[in-house]
């Protein structure tokens, strides 16, 4: 049989690509979408979900597993951005985003672990972000709260190890999607001691994404990662330059880290 995968933010951007090709594979692929009527064009069925509303999880899950028996791979995928200078962020902002990139996706793997671990089975594929490997400024929040999630596979990848379930982090560079369009900017505020150096450089984060790598890059390694018989706990996927910032950030002096990120966000 087929496995079933369910991939929260599968309308769109990254998630869209992976279920496409996990469908064009013979997978059993089910997405998400907040408003899922609203999508006509998907090859695969999309289920209504809010990963912000805990009942909105539980009923997810519960509609796929009544459906289709069960789910073998959970990918966690929904993600939103967010950029400004901390200081001038909105802490309801900041809330939203752990919501959506930390909070959800621990509620997601809570709804689905007692299922996998009846069939003593399971895979969990959450997708981080290379970004989440350092901080990096205008960008505390959403590198922290993937961060967090990194850190948090690690932990609950050893509580569940003996049920025979693997959990793993997928972390992607810049990908060529609309996540710029859907990402939270803190506005470039008028005579802000942050004015001049926050706008170049959200400028040069939205370029970033719109010239980035191809999502079927994603959809490949995630493709492999399901096929592997023991998933290592981290991977990343793109730029070569940004994967190897993470080398970087091991070997070298912390300062000497920092210098060479302020040099590169213009910083002084």
């Amino acid at each position: 049989m087929s496995k079933v995968v369910l991939i929260t933010g599968g309308s769109s951007g990254i998630g869209r690509m992976v279920g496409v090709f996990l469908h064009e594979k013979g997978y059993k692929v089910y997405g998400t979408s907040r408003m899922p009527d609203a999508v006509l064009d998907s090859p695969f069925p999309l289920v209504a979900l809010d990963v912000r509303n805990v009942n909105s999880i539980q009923t997810c899950v519960a509609n796929v597993i009544a459906e289709a028996g069960t789910i073998d791979v959970l990918i966690n995928n929904a993600g939103v951005g967010i950029t400004g200078p901390l200081e001038e962020i909105p802490i309801e902002a900041i809330k939203d985003n752990f919501e959506t990139n930390l909070f959800g996706p621990i509620e997601m793997i809570k709804a689905v672990l007692p299922f996998m671990r009846e069939q003593q089975s399971g895979l969990i594929i959450n997708v981080t972000s290379i970004a989440g490997y350092m901080g990096l400024p205008f960008r505390s929040v959403y590198s922290s709260s993937k961060g967090a999630l990194e850190v948090l596979t690690e932990a609950i990848r050893m509580e569940v190890k003996p049920f025979g379930i693997d959990i793993t982090n997928v972390a992607p560079g810049d990908f060529a999607t609309d996540i710029a369009s859907r990402r939270f900017h803190a506005p470039v505020v008028k005579g802000s001691p942050y004015e001049t150096v926050y706008a170049a450089q959200l400028d040069k984060l939205n370029a970033h994404v719109s010239i980035g790598s191809d999502p079927i890059e994603m959809a490949v390694a995630i493709y492999q990662i399901i096929k592997t018989k023991n998933p290592k706990i981290h991977y990343k996927v793109g730029a070569f330059m940004q994967k190897f910032s993470i080398v970087l950030k091991r070997i070298l002096p912390d300062t000497v880290y920092e210098k060479m990120l302020m040099n590169h966000y213009g910083l002084k």
